[in-house]
Order: C-alpha cells, then sequence, then structure tokens
C-alpha cells in the first residue's frame, strides 16, 4: 500500500503564477488556497464577480501572505473567453500552472451559452479549448523563463467512462439528457488533453498537458444550478450523502494539486484517488482510462470540431 499523498508533499510554489478556472468554490477553491500557502501567485478566474470577490476575502484570511487576484471570466461566452486572454496577454506575465477546472454539471433542461451551444459542452470543453489555445504564449513565455515546465491541468471525471463523442448530436438539439450530456463533456475534457499531450509532444513543447479527476466530492456541482424544488432536494441530499461517505471538496482537489505539482506526473498522465472504485482516498495515483478515451481519431476529429466552432486555431508550437 501507498503512503498517502499529502499537501506536505507539494514543493514550494514561489516564483509560479497559476490561473485556476472555477476557483471560487469547491475544488478550484482549495486547490488556489494550498498553491497560494506555497507560494504560488494565484489567478482566480470567476464568472460571477460577488462569488470571487467573497473568494478571494476566504483565500486571503486563509494565507494573509497570499499573493492572489481575481479576474472575470465567462467561459460560457466565446467573447468573454477572447477579451480575457487578450486583456492576460496583454500584461505580458507568463502562466505557469493552468487548470482547467470551472464546470457545469447537467441542469435538468437543455440550457445554451452565448454562442448558442448546449452549456455543457460549451462551457466545459469549447469554453476550456479556446481558452487554453489563446492562453498558449503565456504559458510558452513560463516555458522560456523558468526551468521547470509549465503545465496545463484539465479536470475529467470517472464519469467519462460512460461517454460518448455523438458527433451526429453533439448540441444535444435532437434529445437532451442531463447526464449523458454531462459524460460527453467530461469525456471530451479528457480526449482533449491527452490529444494536447500528442500535440505538444509533436512541436517539442515544454508545455505539459495532463487530466486528472476528484474520484466523487462534494462541490458545488452536486449543490448548485437551476433546479426544481424536488431536483435541489435530491441532490442537496445526495452531496450530505458524499460528503459523509466519499470525499470532500478539500479531498477532492488532491489529484488536481498532485496533477499540477508532483514530479512523478508523465506527460499526457491522467491521475485521481485510487480507493473504493477511484471515488475517494488519499492516496492519489494513475486513474483508469476508459477505452473510447483511448480512440486517437476520435480525438482528432473532435479538435478539428472544436477548431471549427471556436473559430480558433489551436497548433502549439
Amino acid at each position: 500500500m501507498r503512503n498517502p499523498w499529502t499537501i506536505s508533499d507539494i514543493p514550494p510554489q514561489i516564483g509560479k503564477r497559476v490561473l485556476i478556472t472555477g476557483a471560487n468554490s469547491g475544488i478550484g477553491y482549495h486547490a488556489a488556497l494550498t498553491l497560494a500557502r506555497k507560494g504560488a501567485q494565484i489567478v482566480l478566474a470567476c464568472r460571477d464577480r460577488q462569488r470571487g470577490e467573497a473568494a478571494l476575502a476566504r483565500l486571503h484570511a486563509g494565507a494573509p501572505d497570499a499573493r492572489a487576484e481575481l479576474a472575470i471570466l465567462d467561459l460560457a461566452s466565446l467573447a468573454a473567453v477572447r477579451q480575457f486572454a487578450q486583456s492576460e496577454l496583454a500584461a505580458q506575465r507568463p502562466i505557469h500552472i493552468l487548470i482547467n477546472n470551472a464546470g457545469v454539471m447537467a441542469p435538468p433542461e437543455r440550457l445554451e451559452t452565448a454562442d448558442g451551444f448546449e452549456l455543457q459542452f460549451g462551457t466545459n470543453v469549447l469554453g476550456h479549448f479556446a481558452l487554453t489555445a489563446l492562453l498558449m504564449p503565456a504559458l510558452e513565455r513560463a516555458a522560456a523563463e523558468s526551468p521547470d515546465r509549465p503545465r496545463i491541468v484539465t479536470i475529467a471525471s470517472i464519469a467519462h467512462k460512460q461517454g460518448q463523442i455523438d458527433f451526429n448530436d453533439l448540441q444535444a438539439k435532437k434529445a437532451y439528457s442531463p447526464m449523458r450530456s454531462y459524460r460527453q463533456s467530461k469525456l471530451a475534457d479528457l480526449m482533449f488533453a491527452i490529444e494536447l499531450d500528442r500535440r505538444l509532444r509533436a512541436a517539442r513543447s515544454r508545455v505539459m498537458s495532463v487530466a486528472a479527476h476528484p474520484g466523487v466530492a462534494n462541490t458545488n456541482l452536486f449543490r448548485s444550478g437551476n433546479h426544481s424544488a424536488i431536483s435541489g432536494a435530491i441532490r442537496g441530499l445526495l452531496g450530505h450523502f458524499i460528503g459523509a461517505a466519499l470525499n470532500t471538496d478539500r479531498a477532492g482537489a488532491l489529484p488536481t494539486l498532485y496533477a499540477a505539482t508532483s514530479p512523478n506526473v508523465s506527460d499526457g498522465g491522467y491521475y485521481g484517488p485510487q480507493g473504493l472504485l477511484e471515488t475517494r482516498g488519499s492516496v492519489i495515483g494513475e486513474a483508469n482510462i476508459a477505452t473510447q478515451a483511448k480512440d486517437a481519431a476520435t480525438a482528432g476529429r473532435l479538435w478539428q470540431v472544436c477548431e471549427e466552432l471556436t473559430q480558433i486555431r489551436f497548433r502549439p508550437s
């Protein structure tokens, strides 16, 4: 039995700039707090200003010496993603770690992004695809300036194992199932991380692409969203059960932190908790990848579709 990997194993992060999407709560917030305590400069990229400011205040209370800032980013709007990236690149600052963490989980009705995409695919997949593509110059800047390799960490889910990429109805216009669309988006996230690794290595880039999943954690994905009273109550009870029996969001952040900082991480690796069918545990290691996530032909086609839908040509260099 391996020893648990803990935050004490995280090397000092002084001099590193870390951008985390959806960092106002849950896994993203706990990853931000931990990395701030390790000396990193943190950018909390959040959709909601009020929640972001509250998270920033909590972070400073928990880490008084933290260097942290709030940035407003709505991944459900490609125009907002472009505006954010423009501002970020104009500052000419490196990004040493990009954590693609934000996500939408299973709204009961089909909703759309500002660009008309199904909300989960548009936010979880296309928003992060566009963000990563546009921020590559900042990651390459970090690669040129730092001895440590920059990392892109994309958060997937064990739900990817039941996912399928439906190119005939990618936006769920013909038929919408909340969990089917969520599973598809998480499968697409994992395939993106693996395909990005292939392309980075082909380009001989020093930037790493890896993925992680939190197991099953009691995060805001279970407690928030546009739900009926009955659905909200059920999800609340499920969240309480998960908090008691499985992972807290604090523990759920461990695989993210491992993927972002551990010297044992490999290019294209996928990491998660090792206990109870990968749903929980403090032992972090390589996670199981479903067969469909390893399909390079489908990943290449998905990449091309993402380029077409975002109108961003993503060619790592």
